[in-house]
């Protein structure tokens, strides 16, 4: 038994590797632990990051605490008490993730008894003692860039005043991360990209010089909000929810940064590149077990009794659209022979102003037009009436005595007779030639007969070579067919071959009587006064091949052709779908132009490279309820294809008018700073030179793949041919800003940079030092 359509289909193509939805944050889960070597005066250094935290005394080599800034209240309803669960801990409940709350709005702090909450929190697990009620630690923490003063006032107050902290520091991560990987007094050009924000700063000797740094209001959370959004209007209806937790690890895990975005944006949903990069997520779904039984012969026979009635459809559709066409072709006829009939009593220059106003050109447009209906509509009747109707008056005539006055002699016959030898005649010609027309159908039934004698013989003879020579007549019908209608499309193309041809066929007929030597035409010429109505010499019309002029420059015979090429196919698909047992009706060329996926955008960006399998059960005749609850389609609506998003989020680091934002990328804001507003010397000694020679990149982005590859391409863009680049990321993007508090505050350059109690209780909380990697003092 021969392979069906939907099983040849699904071994072209092998299944895609499946990849889980993640439900859970990437890192520990763990509860937090505590610190056993708790020590006085030694600083705390705290990464104050609006999606991570990370606490340690500066005497150990990795911070203690490592959790998501979040917080939980839950309320105990026995106890009548109400907890405040912190980080980590809030991923232990189902309930409790879905009350979590945030102490941020952006990159601002916008809660401050959730950070006092935190805050406790973190010392806590450090094991910070005191009998005084005073924390006797100096603390060094992370601001973001451009910090408010409001926001450091307040955070000045909770240290000071509620916590009695001895000095307060304040400092940038991605400085702090650039600190930790260098000798502390490097020049280079600083890369951050945080949650909230990417900065660009540059750096000379250790110092920041924060009148030139720029950010970017774009970082991981806005990615991973705008793939949250992008995914809403690719499947808008999605059975699932996807929340914040999903898209950061889809972004996290399947998003990278092109060298060449334009170029493989081109070719990103090509098949052959679709199938490497197009990734399938499938969410938890549970699919009801179904046990198969076995169906009944006269199941099988509904089943193949739809697919017929299915496959027939589109066939039928093309027959449809005809008749509706020639419907409407004699609705104009009508129209257009009651708008004659209505102004025959107008003048020639009066009635083209009427045809004027109904769209027409001039008067022999509408004659040119009128004629064209009519042999169309007298075409559809020939085909239509077969003649039956006169076949039963015919049966009865005797041809030897129907008509005796045809053959007599007039010089016998009166006046009258001879009048009616005429009509005698006239039936006798029209009984003849329904005679002759009788004989051909006859002739060509037994034809038709013969050959499908000849046929069926062929078939018992050698099934294989009669459906092969069918197929390939089919083959041949079709590329017809498609060149007719490759024809017809060209037309609408001034510029093409078959337009150019039929204005030479316009110019040429046009032409013939003006350029016209002959008699005829010179007394033409003559008669001012001869019009297209009145001209005596105008015999245009008169032969039938007159007007063959006009087929020339319309597309009535190409639409003629194809109408015949299209009845032939239907017949020769008919007989393959009768006696070739491979030939399906999906395989007619009806069905292969209604539905073609691998040419369709829209289904390649949604389904990636597959074939949609609701059609392929459709197809089989599967009823709706059987479709919908099917466990592959059930499987199938909870999956997400993530193809072109991949590419399009990280790309707004580069390019941020793509998600929404007026402002330059990260490539852009690097060439003016290089260029234009340091000294713009790419020479050995200028500050240009030496911040090529020391690109850094740091945060939770440049974990991209990627992400290295790009700036490297963009700035020898726009680098003066030979500048020497190095661009390198930190060792650990996201633990470097850290390792980088520990060093700075375990050494000299930390000393001159505190802000103490006493100062801040004489100075009040607008009071800042600065230094190489905080912020700077702007009022």
């Amino acid at each position: 038994m021969s392979p069906t359509k939907n099983e040849s289909t699904e071994n072209a193509f092998p299944p895609q590797e499946i990849h889980y939805l993640k439900d859970v944050r990437i890192g520990s889960n763990k509860p937090e632990p505590f610190y056993q070597n708790y020590a006085r005066d030694v600083p705390i250094a705290i990464d104050l990051g609006t999606s991570t935290w990370r606490v340690g005394l500066t005497n150990s080599t990795e911070p203690n605490n490592v959790f998501p800034g979040i917080i939980s209240r839950h309320r105990d309803r026995k106890a009548l008490k109400t907890l405040t669960i912190i980080g980590n801990d809030v991923y232990t409940d189902a309930a409790l993730k879905s009350t979590t709350k945030t102490p941020y709005d952006g990159p601002l702090i916008t809660n401050w008894d959730y950070i006092e909450y935190m805050l406790d929190y973190s010392f806590e697990h450090l094991g910070a003692e005191s009998s005084d009620g005073k924390l006797h630690n100096p603390i060094v923490m992370t601001e973001p860039i451009t910090c408010t003063s409001s926001q450091r006032k307040n955070m000045y107050e909770l240290l000071f005043d509620a916590y009695q902290v001895p000095k307060v520091a304040f400092g940038l991560d991605s400085l702090f991360s650039f600190y930790a990987n260098t000798n502390g007094h490097s020049t280079g050009l600083v890369i951050g990209t945080g949650n909230e924000l990417t900065s660009v700063i540059p750096v000379i000797d250790g110092k920041a010089l924060m009148t030139q740094a720029k950010r970017i209001d774009w970082g991981g959370d806005q990615s991973q909000l705008y793939l949250s959004k992008l995914l809403s209007l690719k499947y808008p209806y999605y059975p699932g929810k996807l929340n914040q937790t999903h898209t950061t690890n889809l972004f996290k895990d399947f998003c990278y940064v092109l060298e060449n975005y334009a170029e493989e944006l081109n070719h990103i949903l090509d098949m052959d590149v679709l199938e490497t990069k197009d990734i399938v997520v499938q969410a938890p779904v549970e699919v009801p077990v179904k046990t198969e039984t076995k169906k009944s012969e006269e199941e099988l026979a509904k089943q193949a009794e739809k697919r017929k009635e299915q496959g027939k459809r589109l066939q039928k559709q093309a027959q449809q659209k005809r008749l509706e066409k020639l419907a409407q072709k004699k609705e104009e006829w009508e129209y257009y022979t009651k708008i004659q009939e209505d102004n025959a009593h107008l003048t020639a220059d009066e009635f083209e102003n009427v045809l004027l106003d109904a769209g027409f050109d001039d008067l022999a447009d509408f004659k040119k037009y009128m004629a064209s209906l009519d042999r169309t509509l007298k075409r559809a009747a020939q085909q239509d009436n077969e003649g039956n109707e006169d076949d039963a008056e015919d049966a009865a005539l005797d041809p030897t005595t129907a008509w005796p006055l045809a053959d007599v002699p007039d010089d016998q016959l009166t006046e009258e007779q001879i009048k009616e030898k005429r009509k005698q005649k006239l039936l006798k010609a029209n009984f003849e030639a329904r005679e002759r027309n009788r004989e051909l159908k006859r002739q060509e039934a037994e034809a038709k007969s013969q050959l499908e004698k000849e046929q069926q013989e062929w078939r018992e003879r050698d099934l294989d070579d009669w459906c092969t020579h069918k197929k390939l007549h089919l083959a041949e019908l079709i590329s017809k067919y498609k060149d007719t209608q490759k024809m017809l499309a060209s037309m609408k193309d001034r510029k093409s071959a078959a337009a150019q041809q039929r204005m030479k066929n316009i110019a040429d007929l046009a032409n013939d009587e003006a350029d016209s030597t002959s008699t005829a035409s010179r007394k033409r010429r003559r008669n001012a006064n001869a019009t297209i109505d009145n001209d005596p010499n105008d015999t245009f019309g008169a032969k039938d091949e007159d007007w063959n002029a006009y087929r020339e420059i319309t597309n009535q015979s190409l639409e003629e052709d194809m109408e015949k090429v299209n009845k032939s196919i239907l017949e020769v698909e008919e007989e393959l779908l009768k006696y070739d047992p491979t030939f399906h009706h999906e395989d007619t060329f009806a069905a292969s132009n209604s539905f073609d996926w691998k040419n369709l955008v829209l289904h390649k960006f949604i389904h990636g490279p597959r074939p949609n399998i609701t059609i392929a059960m459709q197809a089989e005749g599967l009823s709706p309820d059987e479709i919908a609850n099917h466990p592959d389609i059930i499987k199938k609506n909870h999956q997400i294809h993530l193809n072109v998003e991949r590419i399009r989020v990280p790309e707004i680091l580069f390019q941020p008018s793509i998600g929404g934002l007026d402002q330059a990328g990260i490539c852009e804001i690097s060439s003016d700073l290089l260029r234009k507003r340091l000294d713009g010397n790419f020479l050995s000694g200028g500050q240009s030179f030496a911040m090529a020679q020391n690109v850094f990149i740091t945060g939770g982005l440049a974990l991209l793949p990627g992400f290295k590859n790009r700036i490297e391409r963009d700035f020898k863009s726009f680098l003066p041919l030979g500048t020497k680049l190095n661009v390198r990321i930190a060792q650990d993007p996201l633990l470097d800003p850290w390792h980088g508090m520990c060093k700075w505050a375990n050494s000299e350059d930390s000393k001159i940079a505190y802000v103490s109690k006493e100062e801040y209780e004489e100075l009040g909380p607008e009071y800042i030092k600065e230094h190489g990697l905080g912020n700077a003092c702007i009022f």
